[in-house]
């Protein structure tokens, strides 16, 4: 719902040449609003001259798109024609922010991102050519040289690079040296990259702004993603480190890799800032401690998918500084049904305070492992999602759990699964597989489905999601926590 200001904006942006006229005279404070409205009619004059001319140092299109998530064209159009013009206010405009337009959704498509990234670079880069090509004119028809020239703009983006924008984007960043505006990598993800394109990428990044590096299906193995991380370490600002899918085992290593692990292990340790580690897919058995030991500090976000933990990884996880301070855990893939399962629960009782968001999907939870889970479970009263997708739970132990859930005032999004006496011929105890690619009753579904609906509103949970779709629901990103 737009403000009212916002709406008393609009007739304000509708005479487009009388609107720009007045603009200079009108207060700051309406700068903001003014904007929302003239985006909400497309206004494209009243826009370019809102940029040229804003009053303030920061400008977040994220903040001012909140209602109109779709016009992401509209503002790299306005990137693209930004000019330090002359006007009776000198423009203030020191940061513009593009970061956060793309969700989840967006950012596990390629082709989308990939066309935001080239496009975000490729309007910095026009923008330089324009500013030399005034500059040449300039130095041609003998103009003043002591006009002064404008601070650049800083552009706040996200990157991904992959084989198909690589080129372009090293290019791009070796490029924009100077100029009007100024690109600056906030978040990076990289994919499908081999080391040498991973590093070459990185030096071109200034460590003052990046907070997140997101290596995702390198497949580099341990001894190039040890070369990688040593560059990492100079972004000393680094907030996020996601490793997902490096090709990492470190339950048989030769003396060769031995070293490289450890080099890997110091590394990760002089990002005094780090917040935020994804060891995706990564084979840990007996070594988070020798991980997670060499870090100056608590981490806040902590995944470790399919990492094949063993029960003194999470006994370590349970009693480090870490457990205290946890605000996302992700322990999907590994089996807690066992010797895990009480290091799990003890991790739940440290973490209950800070937690806030737990996938555990794929960890072969039965009915009993929940019932024996939820009182430490419900200890976490600011949880707000919690992933159970894939475990061969029952019917009975979803409903058991809809009703421990009022323990948990916060909670907003419950990612159960399908329970195991929907299904037909189901071997037990049914493995991921089998719960994946099984033949689900949907006629039993359908009366399953009924009856916790009926006991969600008997117990009035009408604000939270209870679903048995983990995408049909917005990431809880870190940093948006």
């Amino acid at each position: 719902m737009q403000s009212l200001l916002t709406l008393c904006a609009v007739p304000v942006t509708r005479h487009q040449k009388l609107a720009c006229r007045a603009l200079a005279s009108l207060p700051w404070e309406l700068y903001p609003a003014l904007f929302q409205a003239a985006l909400m009619y497309d206004r494209m004059q009243v826009l370019k001259l809102l940029v040229q001319t804003w009053p303030f140092p920061h400008l977040s299109f994220l903040q001012l798109l909140e209602y109109w998530p779709h016009k992401q064209s509209m503002m790299l159009m306005l990137l693209a024609t930004l000019r330090r013009e002359s006007s009776s206010r000198r423009p203030q405009l020191r940061v513009m922010d593009m970061t956060g337009f793309l969700d989840a959704s967006c950012r596990q498509d390629p082709t989308t991102m990939r066309m935001w990234t080239c496009l975000v670079a490729s309007s910095c880069v026009n923008a330089m050519t324009r500013a030399r090509a005034a500059q040449r004119l300039a130095k041609h028809q003998k103009l003043d040289p002591q006009v002064p020239v404008a601070s650049p703009v800083e552009v706040y983006t996200d990157l991904l690079v992959n084989q198909s924008s690589y080129s372009f984007l090293k290019e791009a960043l070796q490029t924009i040296t100077c100029g009007p505006l100024r690109l600056c990598c906030r978040d990076l993800w990289t994919e499908e990259l081999s080391g040498p394109m991973t590093v070459a990428h990185l030096k071109l990044l200034d460590p003052v702004y990046l907070r997140q590096v997101d290596l995702h299906f390198n497949n580099l193995g341990l001894s190039s993603l040890c070369t990688v991380v040593s560059h990492v370490a100079k972004f000393t600002h680094l907030l996020s480190l996601k490793l997902q899918y490096s090709n990492v085992d470190v339950r048989r290593l030769t003396a060769e890799a031995e070293g490289n692990f450890q080099l890997f292990v110091s590394a990760i340790g002089q990002l005094r800032s780090l917040k935020e580690l994804n060891m995706g897919s990564s084979r840990l058995s007996g070594c988070l401690h020798q991980l997670l030991s060499s870090l100056q500090g608590p981490l806040e976000s902590l995944e470790l998918p399919f990492c094949a933990l063993l029960s003194g990884d999470l006994s370590y996880l349970a009693q480090s500084p870490h457990a205290t301070h946890l605000k996302k855990l992700d322990l999907s893939g590994n089996k807690l049904s066992g010797d895990l399962l009480s290091p799990f629960q003890r991790l739940l009782r440290e973490a209950s305070a800070s937690l806030l968001c737990l996938d555990v999907t794929e960890c072969q939870l039965m009915d009993v492992n929940l019932v024996s889970t939820l009182p430490n479970l419900c200890c976490c009263t600011h949880l707000r999602y919690l992933g159970l997708c894939r475990n061969p739970l029952a019917s009975t132990g979803v409903k058991n759990l809809i009703e421990h859930s009022l323990a948990l005032p916060e909670l907003q999004v419950v990612v159960h699964p399908v329970p195991v006496d929907c299904y037909r011929d189901l071997p037990w105890p049914p493995s991921s597989a089998h719960l994946l690619e099984g033949t689900v009753d949907e006629e039993r579904l359908a009366s399953v489905q009924a009856e916790l609906q009926q006991l969600l509103q008997a117990r009035r949970h009408h604000n939270v999601l209870w679903t048995m779709d983990k995408y049909s629901h917005n990431t809880f990103d870190y940093f948006s926590l």
